[in-house]
């Protein structure tokens, strides 16, 4: 005559019971901070766009809260830039030579190329400088790059009416090319927020990177064409094709090209690398894309340590 033997019923307290991932799962409960899928954390970015076009316009009234000159100076920096610009690379250097309308030329290649670096620099700080909010919210971290990006935007716009006033004040006539800043001006934002993300996901991790990142951008701007004209000198240059290659799909440099192309009537299409609207194009969903993906890969691990 066999035995039965039954299973003993588990008691409260066993080791079963007190396992957390047995309980999370009995009850349904996710972990906190768990990242969402793609497409769930695209849509909780969305429903917050109200925040993060907000939290951008509040950063940029305050950016220049406590100066007399206030918001003048979302002009004035970029503007005195280019005058320093002038002074050292077009006098003194003589980069101006053969550059028709050098100070129009001069002053798009700065301002095109601040929007980049300040989104950048903005970007590297957005998770390590404003630790207490991501530590006290919950909310898809990727709004803090982003609304940093946005505010850039925002104080380029402000600035474009600066960039026209000297355009016609050198005698750059008004064209129908000057709508094509607008498809330029989106390509450049969606690269800029991509790589802004890249740069977060690093900062974070290595705030120390905030540090360095002023003397990779000052090589960037010095490669990309911002005082010179990178097609007059490639024409009087024996420069190897790789190199010439690389100059040439730089992409500081190419949304310079775009913006030069579309405001300055004697920037003509020989002046712009081959193929420029869809290197541009590439850039964008690499950089912007690509990044929004890196980012969002460590999503669970900001504010933490």
């Amino acid at each position: 005559m066999s035995q039965v033997l039954d299973t003993p019923p588990r008691l409260p307290g066993t080791a079963d019971e007190l396992d957390p991932a047995a309980l999370a799962a009995r009850h349904g409960l996710s972990v906190s901070g768990e990242r969402p899928s793609l497409p769930d954390y695209v849509r909780r970015l969305w429903a917050r766009r109200h925040f993060i076009t907000a939290f951008a316009t509040a950063k940029l009234t305050a950016q220049y809260s406590q100066a007399k000159l206030g918001q003048l100076w979302q002009v004035m920096t970029p503007l005195l830039n280019a005058a320093v610009y002038y002074f050292i690379f077009g006098v003194l250097l003589g980069t101006k030579k053969g550059v028709d309308d050098f100070v129009p030329f001069l002053v798009t290649g700065v301002f095109v190329w601040t929007f980049t670096q300040s989104s950048v620099m903005a970007g590297t700080r957005a998770i390590s400088g404003n630790l207490g909010l991501v530590r006290a919210l919950h909310f898809p971290r990727a709004a803090l790059p982003l609304s940093f990006c946005l505010q850039q935007l925002q104080q380029l716009l402000f600035s474009m009416a600066a960039l026209i006033v000297i355009l016609l004040a050198f005698g750059v006539p008004v064209g129908v090319s000057w709508l094509l800043t607008v498809p330029a001006l989106v390509l450049q934002s969606v690269f800029n927020a991509g790589l802004a993300m890249i740069m977060a996901r690093m900062g974070a991790k290595t705030p120390d990177i905030a540090q360095l990142m002023p003397f990779l951008l000052r090589t960037w701007m010095y490669t990309s064409g911002v005082m010179w004209s990178i097609d007059a000198t490639l024409r009087n240059s024996d420069l190897p094709h790789w190199l010439v290659t690389v100059l040439q799909c730089n992409p500081a440099a190419v949304y310079i090209d775009l913006m030069r192309f579309a405001l300055i009537d004697s920037y003509g299409a020989s002046q712009l690398p081959p193929h420029v609207w869809a290197v541009s194009l590439g850039w964008a969903l690499v950089i912007g894309v690509g990044g929004f993906i890196y980012f969002w890969k460590a999503e669970e691990t900001y504010g933490r340590g």
